[in-house]
């Protein structure tokens, strides 16, 4: 009873770690490049998701001074994670780009065949 009371009060975390090792499995387990990159973004929103709540206070306020409120959630975890929301998306267009230039110049997104085409070009 005590574990699931636990587990219910941290289910953020708990959410965020499956998250997390959804996203790297993901990205050990496939070689083609469009779910690597998918379970990156996996992995990014665990990490967004682990940061908001641990800004987060069950029965907070906003962050504006009003008479009778005693406690205010953080609002700089939930500002870092908007520019790592920017930073992940920049980062998500730079690496589809890629892959399109790969698949045009291999003509294949599977990580293994272009390490293989690539060894067989310069042998």
């Amino acid at each position: 009873m005590v574990i699931i009371e636990r587990l219910y009060t941290n289910i953020y975390y708990l959410i965020s770690v499956v998250l997390f090792i959804i996203g790297f499995h993901t990205m050990l387990t496939h070689n083609n490049l469009l779910k690597k990159i998918m379970g990156m973004n996996i992995m990014d929103t665990s990490l967004f998701l682990f940061f908001v709540s641990i800004g987060y206070i069950r029965g907070g306020q906003a962050p504006i001074l009003r008479e009778g409120v005693i406690q205010y959630v953080n609002p700089v975890p939930s500002a870092l994670i908007l520019t790592g929301i920017v930073i992940s998306v920049s980062f998500t267009a730079f690496a589809l780009a890629l892959v399109v230039l790969l698949h045009k110049q291999y003509g294949t997104i599977d990580a293994d065949k272009i390490i293989a085409l690539r060894s067989r070009r310069h042998a």
